[in-house]
């Protein structure tokens, strides 16, 4: 797997990021949102990825254009990753706890994007970041990334675990999936193609 690069300016955000799926979980990454950085720091450090980003978004009005264009890119990143990988092993999943929280992620590298999110946030926000972006973030990176990502919290009642532990839980099951499977010479799929 390479490095890849992305740019991507609209009228709301302005991204420039690198990503190396063979990382060692390096990241540096500025977004301007606080949580939202260290929710991106815990995923590149337990998916063992390595990602320089920076976004400079229209935050003054608000962090929804920043939190989903960043999902998009970082996505898009993903599938430029993958594209020529013929030996992957394709899925991965991961139940990740966060003291009282328990977070399972499970990920199909399909070539179809599709997420499932069964999590409901008791507080509507965690300091300033809007808990409702999560599922923005996930379903922009699902769309790019063109894959099938089914997250869920089991149980847990503080709202920056349970965000915690789907960014980790996601993290460790795309580690699972983007490792290179020695036993498969071409695509995961009976259909010769992902």
């Amino acid at each position: 797997m390479k490095k890849i690069k992305i740019e991507r300016e609209t009228k709301e955000t302005d991204i420039s990021l690198m990503l190396n799926l063979d990382g060692t979980g390096q990241a540096n990454i500025s977004t301007s949102i606080g949580f939202f950085d260290h929710m991106l720091d815990l995923f590149v450090f337990h998916g063992c990825f390595d990602l320089n980003l920076s976004c400079k978004g229209d935050l003054e009005i608000d962090a929804h254009h920043t939190v989903e264009d960043v999902g998009i890119s970082l996505g898009q990143a993903f599938k430029k990753g993958l594209s020529e990988n013929k030996g992957i092993v394709r899925y991965g999943n991961a139940f990740v706890p966060m003291d009282e929280t328990l977070a399972r992620a499970v990920v199909d590298i399909s070539g179809r994007p599709y997420l499932v999110f069964d999590a409901e946030f008791k507080n509507p926000k965690v300091g300033s970041f809007d808990t409702e972006l999560v599922k923005e973030f996930f379903q922009g990176f699902t769309n790019h990334a063109q894959i099938d990502l089914h997250l869920k919290i089991l149980y847990g009642n503080n709202t920056h675990h349970q965000i915690e532990a789907l960014f980790k839980a996601t993290a460790v099951a795309l580690r699972q999936a983007v490792q290179r499977d020695p036993k498969r010479k071409g695509p995961a799929s009976t259909k010769g193609v992902l």
